[in-house]
Formats: structure tokens, C-alpha cells, sequence
């Protein structure tokens, strides 16, 4: 009799231990629910526009790898090219982000108002796109907001 109790508490502490390494197993997480939960990178593409500007101003075109922005002259509605530059996407959510765009002198070198720089530092804040533009020995730093 002592044989087969002992054989039973046996039997029944081995099935709690499986059934107990079991259930970690399946509670290590769904992974289904854990991607749905992952939040997107940031996404900049798009238009910008600087939104301090009465009537001229800078916009700015976000598409793909590449950044380019325009000064703006609305009075006779013509834009000319400031930077043609690489545009580097973030790789996770995020709040503020930056990257250093390289400028494609190629296409900058004709532009009369276009940057001569090589590279321009760009910062994502607070919704506003912010760099520094320099002309004539003074140096400002625009802002730019999503166009809507």
C-alpha cells in the first residue's frame, strides 16, 4: 500500500512539474500581440513649409532618401533651389531626431541661392523641421512645419 501511494505522489508531483514547465512556456509572451504593440518609426516625408515667413520663405520636400528645399517668393510665385541633399529616415519611434544631410553639388552648383556647404545639420523637435541658413555673414536657424 505504501508502495502505491508513494508511486502516486510520485506521479502526480511529476505531472505538476511538466504542467508548470509548460505553462512558462507558453507565457513567455504572444508574439502576434507583441508586434502589433511596436510602435512605426518616425516618419518625416513629405511637404514642409516655414511658417514664419509672411509671403516669402523656405519649403522643403522630404521623398524617398533625399531632402530638398526651396526658398519661396510668392509675390511673383517662383521658388529657386536651396539644398538638394540625402535625406538619412529613422529606424524607431521617436520624438526628436537628426541626421546630416550631404548636399548633392551637382545639382546645387547652378543655384545662385542654393547652400555651398557639403553637409546641413538637420533637427526634428517638437513637430518642427529646424536647420541654419546662413547669407551675408548672418547665420539664422528656419523652422519648418508639415504643409497641410
Amino acid at each position: 500500500m505504501k508502495k502505491k501511494l508513494l508511486a502516486l505522489v510520485m506521479a502526480a508531483t511529476l505531472v505538476f512539474a511538466f504542467t508548470a514547465c509548460g505553462g512558462n512556456e507558453s507565457s513567455g509572451g504572444d508574439t502576434a500581440s507583441e508586434e502589433a504593440e511596436k510602435e512605426e518609426p518616425l516618419d518625416l516625408t513629405g511637404d514642409w513649409q516655414q511658417v514664419t515667413a509672411e509671403g516669402d520663405g523656405m519649403k522643403a520636400t522630404i521623398e524617398g532618401e533625399e531632402i530638398t528645399i526651396d526658398w519661396v517668393f510668392e509675390e511673383d510665385d517662383t521658388t529657386a533651389l536651396y539644398l538638394a541633399g540625402t535625406y538619412v529616415p529613422p529606424t524607431e519611434a521617436t520624438d526628436e531626431y537628426s541626421w546630416t544631410s550631404e548636399n548633392d553639388t551637382e545639382k546645387t552648383s547652378s543655384a545662385l541661392m542654393a547652400s555651398t556647404g557639403e553637409t546641413k545639420d538637420f533637427t526634428y523637435k517638437d513637430g518642427a523641421l529646424s536647420f541654419e541658413v546662413s547669407a551675408l555673414g548672418v547665420t539664422k536657424t528656419v523652422e519648418l512645419e508639415r504643409a497641410e
